[in-house]
């Protein structure tokens, strides 16, 4: 049974089919795609600096979801960079079968990093591969103010597999001083030592000291895999680095934990009353304590918000509003948020016997 519940304090995400304006192919094995927003959805889909999309298709009568970073300046048609990974799903389709015309279900953007222009403010960008992608948006749209800075610390692999290296030379010759650029390459050799290698914490902490000093910025955005977003974080701690740090993950590097709670003895499990509330509409539903909440609740409500289930993208966000759970695995929410009473529902399983959860907070 579904009741109105109280009104929600932020706007709801929602797909719509929009068109592929352009594909543009950055490297072997990256392409960016610009779609075409018509003129009633483009209040929809204006995006802050930092923000995703989510896309949508149907493989096999299998629903699919995948988030890509914006890598677009604000105001500017979305635009997404995508980086295919061997026998992705979704990466594989969109870097070798798009091309302009295609039609594609686009989720309104969501997430919370949103880098603001106004104040002029001095930006500290490290990026690993395809988490340069929402960096370009961040220096894009920040660079558009006459006093701020921005410093870009770039890792890759090699010079041919560096995405959008146009765009951010572009970026060098408009901005001249105001944006400062450091490519890293693990796997081919620079002039410069420092440059030669990964974006590891030892790297880090020179680059960070000798080269970019760290406390001479307001705000610090770190994307990449996990290893490297670790590592990072460490260093501005030892060097007590007083900005505000903006996290975001791409990738796990390392084997996730066990997801899903084991049931013991024959017959069905216990359960529990999982109320939900989405888009002013409250739904209780019944369901197993060895599912996770999104699983659980899916059954009942179709049209819950969620990527990649895995944790990272942070699409699936809910507080807790009444009742015990168990977050297996988290690496999109802040602690702040932790504290609050968000989860993930994906890697969240009911405990008790009653849970309300709250998708519109």
């Amino acid at each position: 049974m579904s009741t109105p519940a109280p009104a929600r304090t932020r706007p709801a995400a929602a797909f719509h089919t929009l068109t592929v304006a352009a594909v543009d192919h950055l490297c072997e094995d990256a392409a960016a795609i610009t779609f075409d927003v018509p003129g009633e959805l483009r209040e929809a889909y204006a995006f802050k600096a930092g923000q995703s999309l989510t896309l949508r298709r149907f493989v096999d009568g299998r629903e699919e979801r995948r988030s890509y970073s914006i890598c677009a300046p604000a105001g500017a048609p979305p635009r997404i960079g995508v980086r295919e990974i061997p026998d992705g799903l979704f990466s594989s389709w969109l870097v070798r079968d798009v091309v302009p015309g295609t039609t594609i279900d686009v989720q309104t953007p969501t997430g919370s990093w949103q880098a603001d222009p106004e104040p002029g403010e001095r930006h500290l960008c490290i990026a690993a591969g395809s988490g340069i992608t929402p960096m370009l948006s961040v220096a894009s749209t920040v660079l558009a103010h006459p006093g701020a800075q921005v410093s870009l610390l770039y890792g890759n692999r090699t010079s041919g597999t560096v995405m959008f290296s146009e765009e951010l030379g572009d970026l060098k010759n408009r901005y001249g001083a105001r944006f400062q650029m450091v490519h890293v390459l693990s796997r081919e050799p620079r002039d410069v030592e420092l440059f030669s290698g990964r974006l590891d914490r030892d790297r880090l902490r020179r680059l960070l000291t000798d080269l970019i000093p760290a406390e001479a910025f307001d705000h610090v955005w770190l994307c990449g895999p996990l290893r490297m977003l670790e590592d990072a974080r460490a260093v501005l701690a030892d060097l007590a680095v007083p900005a505000t740090v903006h996290v975001e993950l791409f990738y796990v590097d390392e084997p996730p934990p066990q997801p899903r709670r084991t049931v013991a003895g024959p017959g069905p499990g216990p359960t529990t009353e999982l109320t939900m509330m989405l888009d002013g509409l409250r739904t209780t539903s019944t369901v197993p304590r060895d599912a996770t909440l999104l699983e659980g609740a899916q059954a009942t409500r179709a049209d819950l918000p969620f990527a990649c289930k895995g944790g990272v993208c942070g699409t699936c966000r809910a507080i807790v509003r009444e009742g015990e759970v168990d977050m297996r695995r988290n690496y999109a929410l802040e602690p702040s948020e932790v504290d609050a009473g968000f989860v993930l529902t994906c890697q969240t399983f009911p405990v008790g016997e009653n849970v309300t959860i709250d998708y519109d907070a």
